[in-house]
């Protein structure tokens, strides 16, 4: 019996002690704080609350934002982020070069993929010039309703056509079913291993011209790099790194933008 309490006890202790120190190694150490942030206290609230994580920061924009104001939309978001629970989304650091980015672009026609909650497809959005249009790509159905409503409340809605599915089966009908002919600016933060693959396709269905931008998030944490090493080396593009950090902690992290030259 007092073995057992013990062992209770020793459990017990081990987990209390993680639970105060992973969050203090999570700021500077990029894997850990995608351990801490992604997987532990993301699921423990989904479990907690009964709802997910695209759910609960629908609510905080609904109640916090402005509607029609893609700004306030934004700084929302990076406060649900900082205070009340971290999200994988670009994040307002990494976001304001993404924000120059396109600004130095200035797209006619841009896709996203990866939308997730909607904060960078907001972010894009509102930069764009008149007439332009973002298709932004979201696996994940469920998330993807969060999102268009997000996307709404912000104003944009006008701007951003959102689709469902995989970008693999997505990205061969831009052209027949949207329009697309080619894509001024790619902004690539889903799946990182799918980073090289849908870039390759983007090639094949010849929807990148000479001097399409490609910007592509985390590629140091959690990393891309089998990416890095097709856009460096590859006489199609001209590459560049802006380090920066890992959204809302000091971990590092980074963007890679790689001009097409064709």
């Amino acid at each position: 019996m007092c073995l057992l309490l013990y062992a209770v006890i020793s459990v017990a202790a081990a987990c209390v002690f993680l639970y105060a120190l992973l969050p203090l190694l999570s700021r500077h150490r990029g894997m850990l704080a995608l351990l801490w942030h992604d997987r532990i206290c993301a699921y423990t609230r989904d479990w907690l609350t009964g709802c997910t994580q695209p759910q609960r920061m629908l609510t905080y924009v609904l109640e916090n934002a402005v509607a029609g104001d893609p700004q306030g939309t934004v700084d929302a978001i990076d406060t649900f982020c900082k205070t009340a629970e971290w999200a994988m989304n670009v994040g307002d650091e990494k976001g304001l070069i993404l924000d120059r980015v396109v600004l130095e672009t200035n797209p006619r026609t841009a896709l996203e993929l990866g939308t997730y909650c909607g904060y960078s497809t907001v972010r894009i959005a509102r930069l764009l010039r008149p007439g332009a249009r973002l298709f932004t790509v979201e696996f994940n159905a469920d998330t993807a309703k969060a999102a268009e409503k997000i996307i709404a409340h912000a104003g944009v809605g006008d701007r951003v056509q959102l689709l469902v599915g995989s970008s693999w089966d997505l990205i061969p009908e831009l052209r027949e079913r949207f329009g697309v002919e080619k894509l001024d600016f790619v902004f690539l933060d889903h799946w990182k291993e799918s980073y090289t693959r849908d870039t390759k396709l983007l090639e094949d269905c010849g929807l990148l011209r000479e001097g399409s931008v490609l910007l592509a998030d985390n590629v140091t944490c959690p990393g891309a790099p089998d990416y890095l090493d097709y856009v460096r080396h590859h006489s199609r593009y001209r590459s560049e790194y802006y380090p920066s950090h890992l959204e809302y902690t000091q971990a590092e992290d980074g963007l890679e933008k790689s001009v097409y030259i064709g």
